[in-house]
C-alpha cells in the first residue's frame, strides 16, 4: 500500500518533477485528443535518427509507431534518408497485413508526412493524418516520452520491443501486451521455470478479458487527462 502512496506523493513533490526531464517550454492549455475505441485506432509516428548503423543493411534510424489505446509501440528500423514510398512501403508491407489501417495517425510535420504522395496514399484508405506544431505536449508527447527510453542500436529492437510489452505502463498499471492481446507473451528468462501456470486464458474467457482490460485502459486515460490538466491549466 505505500508504494502507491510513495508513487503519488512523487507526481506532485516540486523537486521531484523540477528533476524530471522537460520535453519544452509551457505553453497555453492542453487540448483533450481523440480518445480511441479500439486499440490501433489512433497512433503516434515519430523517427528516431542519429543512431549507429545496425544490421545487414546498415540501419540508422527507426520509425516508432505508438498505439495511444494499449501505449504498444511498434519498432521499424529504417535509414534517415528514406522517401515517403521507402515508409509507404515499409508500413503496408510489415504494419498493415498485421493490424490493419490506423484511422488516425499524429505525426510532427516531417517531409515524409507532408510530402502529396504520402498524404493521398492514406487518403486512398480513408485515414486521417493531423499534424502537431513545434510544441505539442498532448500530441507527440506521448510519443517522445516513450522514445527517451530507446537508446538501443536497431539490431536490438526485437528485445527492446518484447521487454516494453511486458512491462506495466505508468498510466494504464498494465502491460501494453495485457491491453493489445489480454496475455502477456513468456519472456525467455522465464522459459526454464516448470512451475508456471499456463499464461494463455482460454478461449471462452478471452473476448471477456480484452473487453474488461480495454474499459480499464480508458477509464485510466481519462483519468490521466484530468490530473495532467489540472496540473498544467494554472
Amino acid at each position: 500500500m505505500w508504494q502507491k502512496y510513495v508513487a503519488e506523493y512523487f507526481k506532485t513533490c516540486d523537486r521531484c518533477q523540477k528533476a524530471n526531464k522537460s520535453t519544452g517550454k509551457r505553453l497555453g492549455n492542453i487540448i483533450k485528443i481523440q480518445e480511441p475505441s479500439r486499440p490501433w485506432e489512433i497512433v503516434h509516428m515519430y523517427w528516431v535518427t542519429g543512431l549507429p548503423p545496425g544490421g545487414n543493411r546498415s540501419y540508422n534510424a527507426c520509425l516508432v509507431i505508438f498505439d495511444i489505446s494499449s501505449k504498444t509501440p511498434i519498432f521499424l528500423p529504417c535509414h534517415k534518408d528514406d522517401t515517403a514510398m521507402d515508409t509507404a512501403l515499409l508500413i503496408w508491407n510489415i504494419v498493415v497485413s498485421w493490424i490493419g489501417i490506423f484511422t488516425n495517425i499524429i505525426s510532427d510535420r516531417d517531409p515524409k508526412f507532408t510530402s502529396a504522395l504520402w498524404t493521398n496514399h492514406h487518403g486512398l484508405f480513408g485515414a486521417k493524418l493531423s499534424f502537431s506544431t513545434s510544441y505539442h505536449p498532448q500530441t507527440d508527447g506521448l510519443a517522445e516520452r516513450m522514445i527517451q527510453t530507446l537508446q538501443y542500436m536497431c539490431t536490438l529492437l526485437p528485445e527492446l520491443d518484447l521487454e516494453y510489452k511486458t512491462s506495466i505502463h505508468a498510466i494504464t498499471n498494465q502491460t501494453a501486451a495485457i491491453l493489445e492481446k489480454g496475455w502477456n507473451p513468456k519472456l525467455p528468462q522465464y522459459s526454464l521455470r516448470k512451475d508456471m501456470a499456463e499464461i494463455h486464458p482460454t478461449a471462452s474467457s478471452f473476448k471477456g478479458i480484452l473487453y474488461k482490460a480495454r474499459k480499464h485502459v480508458i477509464r485510466c486515460m481519462e483519468d490521466s487527462f484530468a490530473y495532467y490538466k489540472d496540473k498544467w491549466d494554472k
